[in-house]
């Protein structure tokens, strides 16, 4: 039952926080509804899950629309506090629709992105809420800014009338074992620590899924990416 995968993730983000010397109300969960169905996703509402994760704009864009749309079956304190995150690779020409859709983008990666989503964001009158992909690992086919960039990338953000940068994601290789994930994550914690010495405010940390997600709250996550675990495994068409 999901309320039974919900209360043991809960748990163990406590645990993992506990063990950090962290507050457990440091680390959010991020529910990724990615083929999860409607169905589904007003359970998770029941129980109390206010923070849903979606990788392509176009699924999110149905179920969003599902909650948000006239004539809907949801009262303003059933929805109170829903946001919904893009985790997935967003491309340019889809930047008009995620501003529309989502509260906070975890995978800006470039200026040219970055620009656009700030046009958008103005067209709107909305502040957009961003947090920048670092990408760690040398694997060319995952996305993310490299370290090396990383910092100007940061500045000029920042610099941008409707973006509000607020932190970091990555996702580091997969591995059976998640202490091999650690590094990865404490190093997406340095990097952040040495650009907020630089001048910049980025208190949040994406990083973390199903497997690995206690690693990733000991080394500082703030936002931890679960899908799996809540929901089960879903078809990977």
């Amino acid at each position: 039952m999901l309320i039974d995968n919900v209360t043991d993730i809960l748990n163990r983000m406590m645990r993992a926080a506990v063990l950090a010397d962290r507050s457990p109300d440091t680390v959010k969960l991020v529910a990724v509804t990615k083929k999860v169905e409607i169905e589904a996703i007003e359970e998770a509402l029941d129980i109390g899950i206010r923070v849903f994760g979606e990788n392509r704009v176009q699924e999110a864009k149905a179920k969003i629309e599902h909650f948000r749309g006239p004539g809907k079956d949801f009262t303003e304190k059933a929805l109170s506090g829903v946001q919904w995150h893009l985790i997935g690779n967003l491309q340019k020409n889809k930047a008009k629709y995620a501003v529309h859709l989502f509260d906070l983008i975890h995978t800006m990666d470039s200026a040219g992105l970055a620009e656009e989503i700030d046009r958008q964001a103005l067209k709107i009158n909305k502040t957009q809420r961003v947090l920048v992909q670092v990408k760690l690992a040398g694997d060319e086919t995952r996305h993310g800014v490299s370290e090396e960039k990383m910092m100007s990338l940061l500045k000029e953000i920042s610099g941008m009338s409707n973006i509000q940068l607020e932190g970091l994601m990555t996702m580091p290789p997969f591995f059976d074992d998640p202490e091999q994930t650690r590094p990865y994550f404490r190093r997406l914690r340095e990097l952040r620590d040495e650009a907020e010495k630089a001048g910049l405010l980025l208190p949040e940390l994406s990083m973390g899924m199903s497997h690995d997600f206690e690693v990733a709250i000991q080394e500082g996550a703030t936002m931890v990416r679960i899908g799996t675990a809540l929901f089960g495994e879903r078809s990977k068409q």
